[in-house]
């Protein structure tokens, strides 16, 4: 293995010890037993074929959404529009699977795919216009876009999908479930679903997209330096929008199969998929590298899963699981803030001062 890249495990493996030391410290001040409490995390999130069958499930989203955090970030913009994409692919799938409930299964379903995608992928690409365009941020851009989208699926939800009185639509039909009577059968009954294989096809087509590709080349280019990639011929302007439409359209791809695999049908909510914002987490523990999204979303699977059973093996409260995904997220942070410092120059001004006393 090349230094590069043990260099690029460090931060992430260091992140993830000191975040389930922290976990560990808060449990022993108030009284409870880390050890214990560990055992049946992993009890809950792999001890058995049910649990494996719900942790992989979990990982579906995960690995999508971050997948789309990630290609915005390498093309320089930080897309914090994962959850509303993401709602609006679940949207975007339901309403095709009821609308169009008459066609073969396979088309059914792929069709739902391909609309929850599209869906999300053009809903992240009035963010990438607007930032190539009249360089609005898109950080800006994107939260507004979340919480306009969460009232419109709301508003279509209640007014159009769902019958009188009631806050959800109807459920898909059966033979546009990706959770198949096979899959429940090998699984124990767990909600693991089709859309796993799916989610690791996207992975490998991530990666040979940047590793393989022009386009691949030209986002990352974009995301080095603007300016440099405009002096060389890249379409700087079409590099930024093809980047967050590909960004959105994964982040689609995961609301669309959640809707088929797991949840069946849509329903008014009051806030916006948490997915989403754990998504840009597990992009930010990879390192936005394709391949660790698996084993970061499997990281964070495990913890959510498995962290519903600390409170159900003992009376320690299934919170102290987020105290250790958010202590993971902010050890890996300070990489990234400090990397953001040293760009801007913040060191600087004390090197210089320090060779100026040192003469």
């Amino acid at each position: 293995m090349h230094t590069k890249s043990l260099k690029g495990l460090v931060i992430p493996l260091v992140s993830v010890l000191a975040g389930f030391i922290v976990g560990a410290i808060l449990m022993l001040i108030f009284g409870y037993d880390p050890i214990q409490n560990y055992q049946n995390l992993l009890i809950g999130s792999l001890g058995g074929i049910y649990s494996i069958g719900e942790t992989l499930r979990n990982m579906i989203s995960l690995i999508l959404t971050a997948l789309g955090f990630a290609v915005a970030s390498k093309a320089g913009f930080f897309n914090i529009g994962g959850p509303g994409q993401y709602l609006i692919g679940w949207f975007g799938a339901i309403v095709f699977t009821l609308k169009f409930s008459y066609l073969p299964a396979i088309l059914l379903i792929i069709g739902a795919l391909l609309c929850g995608a599209l869906a999300g992928g053009i809903w992240s690409m009035i963010a990438g216009i607007l930032r190539a365009y009249f360089g609005t941020s898109e950080v800006i851009t994107t939260i507004m876009l979340n919480y306009i989208i969460l009232y419109v699926v709301n508003f279509a939800v209640k007014s159009w999908l769902a019958s009188k009185g009631s806050d959800s639509s109807p459920n898909i039909v059966s033979k546009a479930n990706l959770n198949t009577e096979f899959l429940q059968h090998i699984t124990d009954n767990s909600t693991f679903n089709w859309g796993f294989f799916i989610a690791l096809a996207v992975v490998g087509l991530v990666w040979f997209y940047f590793n393989k590709t022009k386009s691949g080349f030209e986002i990352q280019a974009v995301g080095l330096n603007e300016s440099a990639s405009q002096y060389s011929g890249i379409s700087v302007k079409k590099t930024i929008i093809i980047a967050m439409l590909i960004s959105g359209l994964l982040a689609g791809l995961g609301g669309a199969i959640d809707g088929l695999g797991n949840y069946e049908n849509i329903s008014v909510s009051n806030n916006l998929p948490n997915v989403g914002y754990n998504g840009m987490a597990v992009a930010l523990l990879a390192a936005e590298n394709p391949i660790g999204i698996v084993f970061a979303a499997l990281l964070f699977s495990a913890l959510q899963i498995g962290g519903l059973s600390i409170s159900v093996y003992s009376n320690t409260p299934s919170e102290i699981v987020d105290i250790v995904i958010a202590s993971i997220i902010f050890f890996v942070g300070i990489k990234y803030a400090f990397e953001i410092m040293v760009k801007k120059g913040w060191f600087k001004g004390k090197n210089k001062a320090r060779k100026g006393g040192a003469k």
